[in-house]
């Protein structure tokens, strides 16, 4: 199928991905194992994950909008093109001895948030509203889009487009834009059906009513039907989480830039605005702010969980902005300088570790959450002030290898929750409340990072090993599942298989082992939940954003 580099459209230009681009470079022979065996492997895991009855793909005639030659790149190349889409179907159709969890969410789960593998029932969270939202089905589109298993995308847009409603539940205002926002928004730009951007949009306007507060920094709930907001019972004095109002901007400026709305934009701007004001200790951004006073809660600050993806939105709104976006490029540069000053330490073994600063000292503890900054800092390098491209690409190497070392020191090859650095102990978890493994992407996202930036055949090798771990440990009869302990050799489950796992863990784990080609970082910027949006192009820049809105 022949397409054109770049698509005009709506008077954008959208990249295009190029038909036959999928072969692998040369230097692929690095690797110990054969692609073949890599690829069956990875879609086996891919499949047995019940992605081989959930949604899918509209035939290439529908394609009005948007034609990416998608068709000619989702699959590698192992030997030629043939041989790979040939694999894959013999992959999806049970080859392997997985044929018996091909349907397992769609039997037991289908349309409810997430699934039970073991007790084979549907599952769901408060972060959900505990109703039936299909998170799994809008979370994983993309990842089913990207490896061409079209007819599951196909009834996951059915379901979508019959039975996704937001009339009655009250979520998570950051998991909800994350996921089922983000999501939507990438299977609109991927497929160019018309369905997912109105759903997002339609979604959109209930999160609105969550920033009606004194300061304009967002609840962290929202009841989708009445508009009211709240935090978190457990947040310090009633305070909203860094990590949560402070990563919308992505998702918020594409809405605008769809819908012409000024109103999403606007509302992340002012946030950005309403932060600069305010005075940070040691540079520090606490993980902590009072919506209703704009005064700091608990100084806790953290590049792990509660603080994460805040640091991460402001460079990814500098590369979504086609690099235009200097301000946030500015305030990302700051934020790491005073990280590496406070937070990021060598332990005694030679470790680069990311600890947590808690009322003034630094507590020597990463968790599974902060791994996903070894990518960050390698997409980030390019760019850095003072010509330190090179000390963040060796400073993404050196997280990533800390971050192996916590999976490759327990017993089942996985990583656990958090691990410490004192008393003798490295990489290793101390409590047992943090030795568990649920399915997490962040370390293989920084695998695929490291590995498109330095094409290191290590960061495959490892992504391989963690494809082996999980198959052998986390699979169960109906899916895939969290473990309790990763330092037992007989571990018991948690019985969830998080809808993050199809959107990111094997998203990622499929890239890593995919050509640069596919979805290059130039053109795409992966949201937190690994929903790939496009850049907005040099003739489209945020500051024609800013000319629309003021």
């Amino acid at each position: 199928m022949t397409t054109p580099a770049l698509l005009p459209l709506s008077g954008r230009r959208i990249p295009t991905l190029s038909p036959g681009a999928a072969s692998f470079p040369h230097h692929r022979a690095t690797l110990r194992l054969s692609e073949k065996f890599i690829l069956l492997l990875i879609l086996s895991a891919f499949i047995t994950l019940c992605f081989g009855a959930f949604f899918f793909l509209p035939d290439n005639s529908k394609h009005k909008r948007f034609d990416f030659g998608l068709e000619d790149v989702l699959i590698p190349h192992i030997e030629s093109e043939k041989e790979a889409r040939h694999s894959s179907r013999q992959v999806i159709h049970g080859v392997g001895g997985h044929d018996e969890h091909r349907h397992s969410y769609r039997q037991y789960g289908w349309g409810h948030n997430e699934l039970k593998p073991i007790a084979k029932k549907g599952h769901s969270t408060n972060i959900f509203g505990n109703s039936q939202m299909g998170a799994t089905i809008v979370d994983a589109l993309d990842t089913l889009y990207i490896m061409g298993l079209h007819d599951e995308f196909k009834d996951g847009q059915e379901w979508i487009e019959q039975n996704l409603d937001f009339s009655n539940a009250e979520v998570s205002v950051f998991e909800v834009n994350i996921r089922f926002i983000g999501g939507l928004l990438a299977a609109y730009y991927l497929s160019g059906q018309e369905v997912f951007k109105v759903k997002a949009v339609q979604l959109a306007e209930k999160l609105l009513p969550a920033f009606n507060t004194p300061t304009g920094i967002p609840w962290a709930m929202v009841n989708l039907k009445s508009g009211v907001g709240r935090n978190w019972g457990w947040a310090s004095a009633g305070s909203s989480i860094l990590a949560e109002f402070g990563t919308l901007h992505m998702e918020f400026v594409h809405l605008t830039y769809q819908t012409g709305n000024p109103a999403y934009y606007q509302k992340v701007m002012h946030i950005r605005k309403l932060l600069a004001k305010m005075d940070r200790p040691n540079g520090l951004y606490p993980n902590y702010l009072n919506p209703r006073t704009g005064r700091w809660g608990q100084h806790h600050t953290s590049v792990g969980g509660l603080g994460d993806s805040f640091y991460e939105y402001l460079l990814k709104a500098w590369l979504m902005s086609d690099k235009t976006d200097s301000e946030a490029r500015k305030t990302y540069d700051d934020a790491i300088e005073a990280i590496e000053r406070h937070l990021i330490r060598k332990s005694n073994g030679g470790l680069t570790f990311i600890g947590e600063w808690k009322n003034g000292h630094l507590e020597r503890k990463m968790g599974h959450l902060t791994c996903f900054a070894g990518g960050m800092f390698a997409l980030g390098a390019d760019g850095s002030p003072d010509d330190k491209a090179g000390h963040y690409l060796q400073l993404g190497a050196e997280i990533a290898h800390t971050c192996h070392e916590s999976y490759d020191r327990t017993v089942l090859k996985l990583g656990p929750e958090a691990f410490k650095f004192d008393s003798g102990l490295e990489a290793v978890a101390v409590r047992q409340n943090e030795k568990y493994y649920i399915l997490r992407p962040e370390v293989i996202e920084t695998y695929w990072y490291m590995w498109r930036f330095t094409h290191d055949p290590k960061y495959r090798q490892w992504g391989w090993e963690a494809v082996q771990a999980i198959d052998k440990y986390c699979r169960v009869s109906g899916g895939f599942s969290g473990v309790k302990d990763v330092y037992s050799s007989n571990p018991t489950y948690d019985d969830v298989q998080q809808s993050f796992f199809l959107a990111e863990t094997l998203k990622y784990l499929y890239l890593l082992f995919s050509s640069d080609e596919l979805l290059p970082l130039e053109n795409w910027v992966f949201n937190t939940e690994a929903h790939p949006l496009p850049v907005l192009a040099a003739s489209h820049p945020v500051q024609l954003i800013e000319r629309r809105v003021n």
